[in-house]
């Protein structure tokens, strides 16, 4: 019986030392390769800012594209093993796929469709672009609210006189 429970014992310190080993490794950044880059998010404006997060790079590293220029990876506190940077995307940038490519730990990475990049709108005569309202479309609008008001306000009279009869 003691015998049994000596064994037990000692398979059971085993298998912990076993298990434990690969987590002591994985902590000091040798031996982990990058995995999981997720873009955010993942269509984008030129101009934009794209958060990048990398699973397996706990100590950090840079991360590139045709799209945005070099940009540091920082670990993330109380993630463990996750690095996040954020990159703003060049004005220049063309519309399309876009890939990143990471290097954690002197291994790389590389997402080949991570993100898309979207162009400005083309739009009325000559293919202008536009980002925003422009001055017609706002005064289109206000007349809207002006006849709302206008018509709201009539009816409200018309019901007083009504109820006086």
């Amino acid at each position: 019986m003691r015998t049994t429970r000596a064994l037990a014992a000692a398979g059971a310190a085993v298998a912990a030392l076993g298990l434990a080993a690969p987590a002591a490794v994985a902590r000091d950044g040798m031996g982990v390769s990058p995995s999981n880059i997720v873009a955010l998010p993942s269509v984008i404006a030129r101009g934009g800012q794209l958060t990048v997060t990398v699973d397996n790079c706990p100590t950090g590293g840079t991360m590139t594209s045709d799209a945005f220029p070099s940009t540091t990876l920082t670990p993330i506190h109380g993630a463990g093993q996750t690095a996040k940077g954020t990159a703003t995307i060049n004005d220049n940038a063309r519309p399309g796929s876009h890939s990143i490519t990471v290097n954690c730990n002197g291994r790389t990475l590389t997402n080949p469709a991570a993100f898309t990049v979207i162009g400005g709108v083309q739009g009325g005569i000559g293919g202008s672009r536009s980002t925003g309202a422009a001055p017609a479309d706002i005064a289109i609008g206000g007349g809207l609210v002006a006849a709302a008001v206008v018509g709201g306000g009539v009816f409200w009279v018309r019901r007083r006189s009504e109820k006086r009869i």
